[in-house]
Order: C-alpha cells, then structure tokens, then sequence
C-alpha cells in the first residue's frame, strides 16, 4: 500500500484528463479521500459499490479501510490505474466496465453492500433516484455516502420552510435519514469544478406504514410542479389529494415547502394505491 504512486502521477502517466462529457472532476486529496472512506463507518470486510472510480483515489481509500470493492466505471481510459490497485491488493477489488444506469447493483456487489462514490455530476441525481425510489424497502444497500454539488446536496437535507426543499428532500428523507457529512472546496479537485461539493450520507429508516412510493412521488411532483401556489390550486388534478387534505386537517391555503415529510407521507396514505 506504501508503494503505491501518487494520484497525480498516476493520472499523468495515464494521460487521463478528466472528461467534461462524462462529468469527471478527480479528488487527489488522500486524506479527504480517507476521510470520506470514514463517512459509512468501519468498512473493514465489509462490500463497498463505488460508481465513476476514475484513477482510483477514492477506490484506494476504501480498500486501505478494509473493504471489498466493486467499482463501475465507463471511461475505459481509467482501467489500466484500476488495474494497478488490482494488483496492490489482491482478491479485494473487481471493476466493471459500463454505464452505472445500466447496471443490476445488488447482483453485482451483494445485499448489505455500502455505496459510496464521487458521483459523475451528470448522472449523480439520476442515481440517487433510482437508489431511494421503489417499493421495496429496506434496500439492497446498507448506505449511501455520496459527493455532489454542494447546491444538490442541501437539496437532500433541506427542512420545511427553506428554499431548498422539494421533492428531492421528501424522497431522503421519508424513510431514510439523511445528513451532510462534509463541505468539500472546489480546489480538492482536479479541474476544480465552478462550484462547491459536499458529501451526504444516507443510511435506511422504518418506512411508514401504508404509504406506497408510486403514490408519494405523485403527491410530490403535483404539489412541487406548482411550489408557488396553494395546495387546493397544485393538488386539484390529483384524485384524492383534496379529500386527503380535508381528513388529516392540513389548511388548504398552504404551500407546499411548508408541509412536513411525515404530512406529505400522510397524504399519500390517505390516497391511497
């Protein structure tokens, strides 16, 4: 492990410059790299899924913590540096060459596994999505610990009444709990994005009973779709949701980013589906 070359003389001898078209921005930092390889807890023997491994700067952080890695990655450029961590620690590291979106995780890294990745920017939320969403809960994963754009990230985390909050805040947090484990400067990376990252941390909670997530991401996408207007104005297209307001008490003259994540679950119980 002692032996290993710097990041940067690893991407030089590669010749990999990040690529915009595939939303590349590559940490050297080795001990932010440990630090976020921390974020999950003791990963020792433990099964890490890692998306857009890159060089492998975060890819050598979770296996200097222990785990059993198994990196996605679609930039064929980076598979000789991946190659090289094969060989420093043998048996503890596969990669996968293709598209994350295309990708069975659960077969590929094993139930219980903990996902944890600096995520391409263009397809970072379109994951955390498909991560979050179905009805099957728990999920295959035990955590997420994932590096985004600062501005997406306190999406995640965002409470009622903030302008952050939305949809993607509803989704992390209705039967999960979601924190911001760290800020992250734009000059921790290689080119250093325009803006700020921070990572966030997710780990499953007790879903609430009786609430399926078709019909929640429906009562989302009505009330948000039309942020500025009254709920009576955004939910009236959808069947159910003025009645839903009427039985649990919620005024129908409030906006959306006022309502709670438990109050908007509830919606979506009383609807029903």
């Amino acid at each position: 492990m002692s032996d290993l070359p710097p990041l940067r003389e690893v991407i030089n001898r590669h010749g990999l410059n990040a690529s915009k078209a595939l939303g590349q921005n590559f940490l050297l930092d080795e001990q932010l790299l440990d630090r976020i390889a921390r974020v999950p807890g003791d990963l020792a023997g433990a099964r890490a899924y890692e998306v857009g491994p890159g060089p492998g700067g975060l890819t050598r952080a979770l296996l200097r913590a222990g785990a059993n890695v198994t990196a996605v990655e679609r930039d064929r450029r980076c598979l000789p540096a991946l190659a090289e961590l094969d060989v420093a620690f043998p048996g503890k590291l596969r990669v996968i060459e293709g598209d994350a979106l295309q990708i069975d995780e659960a077969a590929e890294a094993g139930r219980g596994g903990h996902i944890v990745a600096n995520l391409p920017y263009n397809v970072g939320t379109a994951l955390l999505v498909r991560w979050l969403g179905g009805e099957e809960w728990p999920p295959w994963w035990a955590s997420l610990t994932l590096m985004f754009q600062q501005e997406v990230a306190e999406r995640i985390v965002a409470k009622p009444g903030s302008s952050a909050y939305g949809r993607l805040a509803i989704l992390a947090q209705w039967r999960s709990d979601a924190r911001l484990a760290m800020k992250v400067h734009r000059s921790a990376f290689v080119p250093p994005p325009k803006v700020m990252s921070a990572v966030v941390h997710i780990v499953p909670a007790k879903a609430p009973e009786g609430v399926s997530a078709a019909t929640l991401e429906k009562v989302t996408a009505a009330a948000f779709g039309q942020r500025r207007k009254m709920l009576r104005k955004s939910l009236q297209a959808l069947p159910g949701a003025l009645d839903a307001l009427e039985t649990l008490g919620i005024d129908s003259e409030r906006r959306a980013e006022t309502l709670s994540v438990a109050e908007f679950a509830g919606i979506a119980r009383t609807i029903g589906g």
